[in-house]
């Protein structure tokens, strides 16, 4: 019997390898205005994206860009916040992001709004992750960060997850336990898959 934490880290050397790979600049950008235009096109304009604050996040590393996507929806009166990351195994809380104010590095180096922003629970979160397959779930770094927060907003609130992913971090099947929260839906440059909840 595969040992499933033993499986999760395999998948997350070769996908986060495979997302590294993608270094070329000029196809980030490209990704990074694609996803923004499929984001709107397939989410926007139909109505599936409910009222209320969207919370992205800073990209770490190799991760795709969703700030083009983030400044588009603020500029067009949308709530925009950034996750501020606590004590391991806890869930993620987020800030109000004023583009204009400076940003502090977190507890993992990552920008986050500073504490005197307003905390922001959101309708709407733009997931990161290292890979995903086709029935919704994501492969992340680990920490659970994440699957955390989703079951704790879940609780309170109706919230859409929406993956956000280069195509090529698709895996056949990603491994997963049952503490992981799939995705409503996951949107790459070169599609947008929707998953029933």
């Amino acid at each position: 019997m595969t040992d499933p934490r033993a499986a999760k880290d395999a998948a997350r050397a070769q996908t986060r390898a495979r997302r590294d790979s993608l270094s070329d600049d000029q196809m980030r950008a490209f990704a990074a205005d694609a996803l923004r235009e499929r984001f709107l096109e397939d989410l926007v304009r139909p109505g599936f994206i409910p009222d209320g604050p969207v919370a992205g996040y800073w990209p770490l590393g190799s991760e795709l860009d969703v700030r083009p996507l983030l400044l588009h929806l603020r500029t067009g009166g949308r709530s925009i916040a950034l996750p501020v990351s606590g004590p391991r195994g806890q869930a993620l809380t987020f800030r109000d992001w004023d583009p204009a104010l400076p940003l502090a590095a977190g507890r993992y180096g990552i920008q986050e709004p500073g504490a005197d922003r307003p905390e922001v629970v959101p309708a709407v979160l733009l997931v990161p992750m290292l890979a995903f397959d086709r029935s919704g779930h994501r492969l992340g770094y680990g920490a659970g960060y994440y699957d955390r927060t989703l079951d704790a907003l879940r609780a309170i609130r109706p919230v859409l997850a929406v993956g956000m992913a280069f195509a090529a971090q698709e895996m056949d099947a990603v491994p997963c336990g049952a503490h992981d929260e799939r995705l409503d839906w996951i949107l790459t440059e070169r599609e947008t898959l929707r998953f029933a909840q």
